[in-house]
């Protein structure tokens, strides 16, 4: 008989309530049978707030209603780059009006480009993703970026349109030195996700290792992504203390001090 897998649970981390989990999709089909108790194992694993990401108006008017009795939760709004053909005048118009109603949505995004699945031409995708980015500098809200296989053309639009030393999180940030460079170079923020305690990503940890300090932030992506020892399951915002030990351990220092370094940055960037 095959014998079962014992795996830790994050609360055995033992991590205090200062940890904000910087994205996540809670509002998806995958979480509708214990969404309730997937916010509460969050908070009983130390994270003390959760950025929940609306892809499109559509998504946030359907699915702001499930968080209203979570103040611990804020929230991103803004069209994938897989949806870029989907952005109007319209959609924009309501994501507009969503932003000056509603002080949780905190953020513009997750936008930018994504050459890995080729459901919408590049030349579409990059217009959503400026006519994004100028509505993010009109509201004068953060930008939160998704760039897949496209980081060449991601980085020459955020120039190009003036974003330097803007706030940029670069989301789910998965590549090596090179990018991270220039991510923080321009004055942007990074988010790890659980994929750095995955093997064979020593691009990605080296690249942990050089990015500062106060310009890391943690995320799950969850219900994707699940961090190591949890790799294959559902993620969820409590996984990601995992993520922060991971971290912890390339940068010599303590889960803990990850925990709440990570904390408090997101809460700067976000203004939380």
């Amino acid at each position: 008989m095959a014998k079962k897998t014992i795996r830790p649970e994050p609360e055995s981390l033992n991590l205090p309530l200062v940890g904000v989990e910087s994205h996540a999709h809670l509002d998806l089909d995958e979480f509708d049978e214990d969404r309730e108790a997937v916010l509460e194992r969050a908070r009983a694993a130390g994270v003390s707030h959760l950025i929940n990401v609306f892809l499109g108006p559509d998504a946030f008017e359907r699915g702001r209603p499930l968080f209203d009795g979570h103040p611990e939760v804020s929230f991103l709004l803004g069209v994938h780059p897989n949806d870029a053909d989907k952005l109007t005048d319209e959609s924009l118009a309501r994501m507009r009006a969503h932003f000056a109603a509603d002080p949780r949505l905190r953020g513009v995004g997750e936008i930018g480009l994504d050459y890995y699945w080729e459901r919408v031409p590049h030349d579409i995708q990059q217009r959503a993703f400026v006519r994004q980015l100028e509505l993010a500098r009109e509201l004068g809200r953060p930008v939160v970026i998704h760039s897949r296989d496209a980081d060449a053309d991601t980085l020459a639009l955020l120039m190009d349109n003036g974003f330097r030393d803007y706030p940029v999180l670069w989301h789910c940030f998965g590549a090596g030195l090179d990018l991270a460079r220039s991510v923080v170079d321009n004055g942007w923020h990074v988010s790890i996700p659980g994929v750095v305690t995955y093997r064979r990503t020593d691009d990605l940890q080296a690249a942990v290792a050089r990015i500062p300090l106060e310009r890391l932030l943690l995320e799950t992506d969850c219900p994707f992504l699940a961090p190591e020892p949890w790799r294959g399951k559902r993620n969820h915002p409590a996984l990601m203390a995992f993520t922060a030990k991971r971290v912890a351990e390339i940068k010599g220092r303590s889960a803990e001090d990850i925990w709440r370094i990570t904390g408090d940055n997101a809460r700067r960037f976000f203004g939380l």
